[in-house]
């Protein structure tokens, strides 16, 4: 990741739940952007920022919370070992695309920024 120091320390400025909402926000990217096979890089590097992001929020984070991040670290990874594998096949983006999906909403859920009503 280019300029890690200064990300870090811009990232680091924002509250606990605006992080959670970041990390989301990049989630939903990698959703997006995994339905085309020409953005695997954008994809790789929303994938590695989130974990970097990951990195600097989680020891913040209650304990539950702090369970579900590690579980989606492990989760970028895997991501980033498929995607570099097989990014050509379509079925593997549908799949990271979902699994981006899934893990957006719940880390949106745990940052408290939206409303359920």
């Amino acid at each position: 990741m280019k300029n890690e120091s200064h990300i870090k320390e811009r990232f680091m400025k924002d509250e606990f739940p605006v992080r959670l909402g970041g990390i989301a926000s990049n989630l939903a990217r990698v959703s997006s952007f995994s339905r085309s096979a020409s953005h695997q890089e954008a994809v790789m590097g929303l994938i590695e920022e989130s974990k970097y992001f990951i990195e600097w929020t989680a020891s913040e984070a209650e304990a539950n919370v702090q369970a579900d991040l590690v579980r989606l670290q492990v989760d970028l990874a895997r991501w980033q070992i498929r995607a570099n594998q097989d990014w050509e096949s379509e079925s593997t983006r549908h799949n990271l695309a979902s699994a981006a999906k899934g893990w957006s909403d719940s880390v949106l859920q745990m940052s408290g920024l939206v409303n359920d009503s």
